[in-house]
């Protein structure tokens, strides 16, 4: 059994968790677990989507946040007003219910009505083969690069992978610093503090602050740093 299903199975209620395991499906090949008030289970693995004939309901719900906020819902207030939660293991776990809205701003999403536990799996090594396009190795520094693909394709995947060799260095690359503004908090998967995914040792992170805001405190302190220097 995959470890990475094992983690999100874990948070479910018992009598959830024995449905899915007792499906009879590809169950270290699920890539989302989704669950709706008063719909059934419903599985994504690879391009198929699996139904589980067992209603869940709204209190099962309600008892599966508990678990994944460790019993402190308000603690992940700024994450669920953001729609998700990262767990243990970086797995990512979408939220939607009634979005309650303050000059422009969501600040909270009450009423619960369904999660849907996104699987993370990093695959160590799947950016060897693209990154004779991305480095150069002449100035051991790295080319403007964009990644562009149909949803679903493994950008962020690749993407996780191509920092952790940049930063740790490959064959007769020299490992570089590299920061990483994780907006959304999908490539390295904090959980705590600490990331879930190896994005290599040279490698700091900023979790959940838009870009924007990021390169505007980072062109301040540059500043900053020269106008002291004179």
């Amino acid at each position: 059994m995959d470890n990475q299903v094992l983690e999100v199975l874990g948070y479910l209620p018992k009598n959830i968790r024995e449905s899915i395991l007792h499906s009879g499906n590809q169950i270290q090949n699920i890539e989302e677990i989704r669950l709706r008030a008063n719909r059934n289970i419903l599985l994504k693995i690879g391009q198929d989507e699996v139904k589980i004939n067992q209603t869940i309901t709204t209190s099962e719900i309600l008892e599966i946040l508990q678990r994944i906020c460790d019993n402190s819902i308000y603690t992940y207030q700024s994450q669920i007003c953001h729609g998700y939660i990262t767990i243990k293991g970086g797995h990512r776990v979408g939220i939607t219910g009634n979005v309650v809205v303050k000059d422009g701003q969501v600040i909270n999403i009450s009423h619960i009505y369904s999660l849907n536990f996104r699987i993370a799996r990093q695959i160590i090594g799947c950016s060897n083969a693209v990154l004779p396009y991305i480095l150069n190795y002449r100035d051991n520094s790295i080319y403007n690069t964009i990644l562009i693909s149909p949803p679903g394709r493994g950008k962020t995947t690749l993407l996780r992978d191509c920092i952790r060799n940049i930063s740790n260095g490959i064959l007769n690359f020299h490992g570089l610093n590299v920061s990483v503004v994780d907006e959304r908090g999908e490539i390295a998967a904090m959980y705590k503090g600490v990331p879930q995914s190896d994005l290599g040792e040279r490698t700091d992170i900023l979790d959940n602050v838009s870009k924007a805001i990021r390169y505007e405190n980072a062109n301040k302190v540059n500043e900053s740093t020269c106008n002291s220097s004179r």
